[in-house]
């Protein structure tokens, strides 16, 4: 009895904290994979820069592409990656935590925050020529990674703290997208970027005539991304990045179902009805043809009342979260921790990063939230304390997967093994300075909240 109770609060827990579950799950596979690439970085540093950098092509006759592997990870698959945050993006706009001004005030303006204060702590540092150029990377937030660390501390982290964490993990990936297409692209290929635009207008037409059909969003999608990979001077990967396409076709994608939940109800309670009744007709152990056709009409309507834009969301993440991310920290996280005479290469980049990751992100959140609050712009949770925000602020400094991507834009060679280094220092440390700090503010907090209802 007990294993069907279990079953059935598995089938239908929240959307939230199966969301919660599946990314922190995914940070897993994330620590396994860049654990190994530095491992294997370390060990065989010659065999690891052969891989990633062997070249191969695709030629499908009306077009050509001849990229490394890591570039069709980055460029190729990470577009797939960045599609599903721009759904989540526009999801949270439409229907989630930022659907409303009150709603949305709060974590927007702590990101803003988080990633305002970073590149100023970054520019401290007066680094010049191309080391200057990795302003942008301790301004990303790794939402996988901060919500297994929350993830960890278990029932103790009330949902106001996760949804907000979410929120602004999410505006931050909108920040970062928008850095990343305005300050890290080469010469543009207007002819290929007007393509692009024209193929985009489609598509805003198509999701206002209410075309639905998700082949037609694919298909002009990845043509899209074509022109985007194609829209540099110097070939492929050289103008906008073209995981930008990624997040510009995402916000084209319906956000209504074909059929309203109303209407769901009450097919669904016909349909049930229909296989009650041929069900006590039939006493054996397999369906009947009859009893299959009804099942799949169940399945057809819970289609339906799922908007393209939630559908699409739900069969990427799996993929993103078990395959993408995982092959992207494999191919990108692979860092050589030791220089040619011996000696740990931590130099001024590393510090630099490092110390905007945890000190400009935990200052930034927490401040801008502080600030807030107290101009009334926003209303602070109750029964939260601010040392829980400056807990979750730290938190913000676990960079991982964006910090890395913007610093495969921002740097090469020696300066991007510098860069990689400082990331995982600063994530590191913030990972685990937020944990403890979480662990320690909210225990405080609950006695806090005993206190004043024994009062």
């Amino acid at each position: 009895m007990s294993s069907v109770n279990h079953l059935h609060q598995r089938r239908t827990a929240d959307p939230f904290d199966r969301f919660l579950k599946f990314i922190s799950g995914g940070s897993v596979l994330l620590i396994l994979a860049a654990t190994f690439a530095v491992v294997w970085a370390n060990i065989d540093h010659k065999s690891y820069e052969t891989v990633w950098h062997t070249y191969f092509s695709v030629d499908a006759k009306i077009f050509f592409v001849k990229m490394s592997v890591l570039h069709w990870i980055n460029d190729g698959l990470m577009a797939i990656f960045f599609f599903v945050v721009g759904l989540e993006i526009k999801r949270e706009f439409l229907t989630g935590e930022l659907s409303s001004f009150r709603q949305a005030s709060f974590p927007i303006i702590a990101a803003i925050g988080g990633m305002i204060v970073p590149v100023l702590m970054f520019e401290m540092f007066g680094l010049e020529g191309e080391a200057s150029h990795g302003w942008g990377i301790p301004m990303a937030t790794d939402i996988a990674f901060t919500l297994g660390v929350l993830a960890m501390l278990g029932k103790r982290v009330p949902l106001s703290l996760k949804v907000f964490l979410t929120a602004l993990a999410i505006v931050d990936d909108l920040g970062a997208v928008l850095v990343i297409a305005l300050f890290y692209g080469g010469k543009l290929n207007w002819a290929a970027l007007a393509i692009a635009a024209g193929l985009l207008g489609i598509l805003v037409i198509a999701n206002r005539m209410k075309v639905q059909d998700l082949r037609i969003y694919t298909f002009v999608g990845f043509i899209i991304w074509y022109f985007f990979l194609m829209s540099g001077v110097n070939g492929p990967g050289t103008g906008l990045h073209a995981t930008i396409a990624g997040v510009l076709v995402a916000f084209t994608i319906p956000a209504h179902p074909r059929v309203k939940a109303g209407d769901f109800i009450d097919d669904i309670k016909h349909i049930l009805f229909r296989f009650y009744n041929l069900s006590k007709k039939n006493n054996k152990m397999i369906l009947t043809h009859e009893q299959l056709s009804v099942i799949n009409e169940i399945e057809y309507s819970v289609k339906e009342v799922q908007s393209p834009l939630q559908y699409m969301e739900n069969q990427f993440h799996g993929f993103v979260n078990l395959f993408i991310l995982p092959l992207f920290a494999l191919a990108n996280a692979g860092l050589t921790l030791y220089g040619k005479n011996g000696e740990i290469v931590f130099t001024t980049v590393s510090f630099a990063i490092a110390f905007s990751l945890i000190v400009g992100k935990t200052i930034g959140i927490t401040l801008f939230s502080w600030l807030a609050v107290k101009f009334r712009i926003a209303v602070k949770p109750k029964k939260t304390s601010w040392l829980s925000f400056t807990g979750l602020g730290i938190l913000g400094g676990i960079g991982f997967t964006m910090s890395i991507f913007i610093a495969g834009l921002a740097y090469e060679g020696d300066l991007l093994n510098q860069a990689k280094i400082g990331i995982f220092a600063g994530s590191i440390f913030a990972g685990v300075a937020g944990y403890f700090l979480l662990k320690y503010s909210l225990k405080k907090d609950e006695k806090e909240v005993s206190r004043m209802v024994r009062e």
